[in-house]
Formats: C-alpha cells, structure tokens, sequence
C-alpha cells in the first residue's frame, strides 16, 4: 500500500467523520447559545436548564439526520469495499 494512497483514506475518513458530527454540533451549539441568552435575561442560573435542552436537541438531530447519515457511510465503507483489491496490491 502506497503513502499516498493511506494518506488519502485517512483524509476521506476524517472528512466523513468531521461531516457526520457537524449537524448535532451546530445543533448542539445553537441551542446552548439560545439557553444562554435566556439565562442572561432571566438571570437563572439552573445548571439543569443548560443541560437538558441540549442533550434533547442533539437526540432529535440525530434522529432527523439519521437518513442522511447512513446514506453518507454506506457510502464510504462501498467505496472501501470496492476497491480493497486495489488498495492490498
């Protein structure tokens, strides 16, 4: 197997990795900056009510992305499989 050729899958497996996490991570953050700024106004420091609307919206997105998600690493591990042969000579 060729440097480049491990170097390229090492990128393409980050690139999916990095693309898979990203929807519950700008989910994730959107809603912990919305609590935040309710806190800030409300003046309600619940550590509760930081953590709880986060974890439900991250469990959601998951649930809405789910599709997408496994179409994208299906995707990836065919691609692998496919062209194993070529990636042991």
């Amino acid at each position: 197997m060729e440097e480049g050729l491990i170097l390229d899958l090492f990128q393409q497996a980050m690139l999916n990795i990095i693309l898979l996490a990203s929807p519950m991570l700008l989910v994730g953050l959107l809603v912990g900056i919305a609590v935040s700024i309710f806190q800030a106004t409300t003046q309600i420091q619940e550590a509760t009510l930081a953590f709880v609307p986060k974890i439900l919206a991250v469990f959601l997105s998951l649930i809405f992305f789910s599709p997408w998600l496994l179409k994208r690493i299906t995707d990836f591990a065919n691609e692998i499989f496919i062209n194993i042969n070529g990636f042991i000579k």
